[in-house]
């Protein structure tokens, strides 16, 4: 009692330091405590209670707490290694995809209202980045952000479903380098926890209905709860999982030698380091992967846009050179006469020239001359000095 009474004073979340101190006055009473935890579902869940009620029947509850802080010590070390995976790429996308909506919202509308003077006539893939800027601040980005708003309330609506549970975490197994994942860690999770039960000394089929709780998928779940209707009606555990074909052979063939040699709880346990290791090494190959991907995703969203400025200020510059009128007179290239006679008509509407009778040379007006019409020029013309 005086236990619990410290842990609630010292406890900071509200509804937890009530729970606690509701416990220590039920068990001031006389009551049980896993019946006093009971009480309390959204605090406690069944494992806890579970193995807390199994020390007691037993006259050991403190070794059953011990197995619990170490069994809740090891699914959530397991469970923030599966959250360490998932999270970087998730957190490297949203931020990549927050820059782009940025920078095609509030970036690219500056330089389409310079095209739009000029008149000039914007490259494809710039009018398309143009064209998705118009289109995202419009109202049709209202009308797209509550369709999907929508889709994701009747996700979660499905999802809270038992079929749709299913449905989706069937695919969920499906899923390149993420289904490999869940199908580790499942046997890990049941493994662990139905061999703390099983030395706790709770019986086999609360232990296996507990365990189908916190399977974390519902494919495992129901296939745990159809094992535990069949070993209910005498079937071995290790046969009954066998047929569900949902854990590694590895797993149900140390199951099947834990029973034959009566230590069931010691090969399980085995068991659950040995998955345990390999959801790491796992995790660790995932976010090595992961890391290069999302750096290639992050530039190409971050490229898109700045290919897209970087051809629109290519043609704004060109575009200057067109439209602007020197101060000081037409700007002049003087180029020596060549040896062969020059082949004028290769540029008819880009070049304008005239004959300087005191210098004896051509002048092309460069205002007129596109880049590569100016090129093939130089190449076929030597340059004057002065």
């Amino acid at each position: 009692v005086r236990s619990l009474d410290l842990m609630a004073r010292q406890h900071r979340l509200p509804m937890f330091k009530r729970a606690l101190m509701k416990v220590r006055l039920d068990v001031n009473e006389g009551s049980a405590m896993g019946t006093a935890m009971s009480k309390w579902p959204k605090v406690f869940d069944q494992l806890s209670i579970a193995m807390v009620e199994a020390g007691e029947a037993g006259g050991v509850l403190d070794e059953s707490l011990k197995r619990l802080a170490k069994l809740l010590e090891d699914n959530a070390r397991l469970k923030n290694q599966i959250k360490g995976a998932l999270g970087y790429p998730i957190t490297v996308l949203v931020i990549a995809i927050l820059v782009f909506l940025g920078m095609t919202i509030f970036l690219i509308p500056t330089f389409a209202e310079i095209f739009e003077d000029l008149g000039a006539e914007l490259p494809l893939f710039t009018q398309f980045m143009v064209d998705l800027s118009k289109l995202l601040r419009s109202s049709f980005s209202l009308l797209l952000t509550g369709v999907l708003l929508a889709c994701a309330w009747i996700f979660n609506r499905y999802y809270s479903t038992h079929q749709g549970r299913r449905q989706i975490d069937r695919l969920k197994l499906r899923i390149p380098l993420f289904g490999n994942l869940i199908i580790k860690t499942a046997p890990a999770q049941f493994c662990r926890i139905f061999s703390s039960l099983i030395k706790a000394g709770v019986p086999i089929l609360m232990s296996l209905e507990i365990a189908s709780e916190t399977a974390g998928n519902a494919i495992i779940s129901d296939a745990i709860l159809e094992s535990r209707t069949l070993v209910q009606e005498g079937v071995l555990l290790s046969a009954a999982l066998i047929r569900q074909k949902v854990l590694p052979d590895m797993a149900l063939n140390m199951l099947a030698i834990g029973e034959e040699t009566g230590e069931m709880d010691q090969m399980l346990s085995k068991v659950a380091d040995f998955y345990e290791d390999e959801v790491s090494s796992s995790v660790k190959a995932l976010t090595s992967m992961l890391e290069p991907a999302m750096i290639v995703v992050v530039g190409v969203i971050v490229g898109s846009i700045l290919l897209a400025i970087r051809s629109s200020s290519e043609l704004q510059t060109l575009c200057n050179g067109l439209t602007s009128k020197p101060t000081t007179g037409p700007t002049m290239l003087e180029v020596e006469p060549p040896r062969q006679p020059i082949h004028i008509e290769k540029f008819p509407s880009k070049i304008k020239t005239w004959t300087n009778p005191t210098l004896h040379r051509r002048e092309i007006h460069l205002a007129q001359l596109h880049s590569p019409s100016r090129n093939e020029l130089f190449s076929k013309w030597p340059l004057a000095t002065d």
